[in-house]
């Protein structure tokens, strides 16, 4: 989704909207269905930002601070394993008793990063660069997010270059996938 604004204020935005479906699976009764439904569209949304975040958010962040690297590299180890709870997530159905743990992990891992990213990361970023090199970010954030899958591919790369080559076909099967199957649909 498209929201306006600097990268900061996409990136927040695309955080609130995925809490507010944390909340909504939260709000249901174990086993309801709504959660799994919930569930997949806070992947499909969490999996656009990442890979939206690993192109241009992280080597903006290696250009911008000087301990960028290894705050990139911190980022990209939580992604990872975010990555992985999804994938896991995304073969449990919501009676499954494995769904409960799983989705609680990866709301534990989403909440610590997404903490993290506003209350460090995005106010040195702020700091560090200027507002239209912000607005640039925005858009490549914007416009990656088009393209980008919506599954969850731990294997698949999560630098530049290979990972902007990739994410676009990958995405487009994604997509393709969840037109089939209705994933992620109201």
């Amino acid at each position: 989704m498209g929201h306006g604004g600097d990268v900061v204020a996409e990136l927040t935005t695309d955080h609130r909207e995925v809490e507010e479906l944390f909340g909504k699976i939260e709000s249901l009764a174990p086993g309801d269905e709504r959660r799994k439904k919930y569930a997949d569209q806070a992947v499909i949304e969490l999996v656009r930002h990442s890979v939206a975040e690993e192109a241009y958010l992280y080597p903006a962040v290696r250009e911008f601070l000087p301990d960028g690297d290894s705050i990139a590299d911190r980022e990209l180890g939580d992604h990872a394993t975010a990555e992985r709870t999804m994938k896991e997530l995304e073969g449990a159905d919501a009676d499954d008793p494995a769904f409960d743990r799983l989705i609680g992990e990866l709301m534990t891992e989403i909440r610590s990063h997404v903490r993290d990213e506003e209350d460090n990361l995005f106010p040195r970023l702020r700091a560090s660069a200027s507002g239209e090199e912000l607005m640039k970010l925005g858009d490549k954030i914007r416009q990656a997010k088009k393209t980008a899958p919506t599954r969850p591919h731990p294997s698949a790369p999560d630098t530049p270059p290979a990972n902007k080559l990739l994410a676009p076909g990958v995405g487009m099967v994604d997509r393709v996938r969840d037109a089939l199957s209705g994933r992620g649909k109201d």
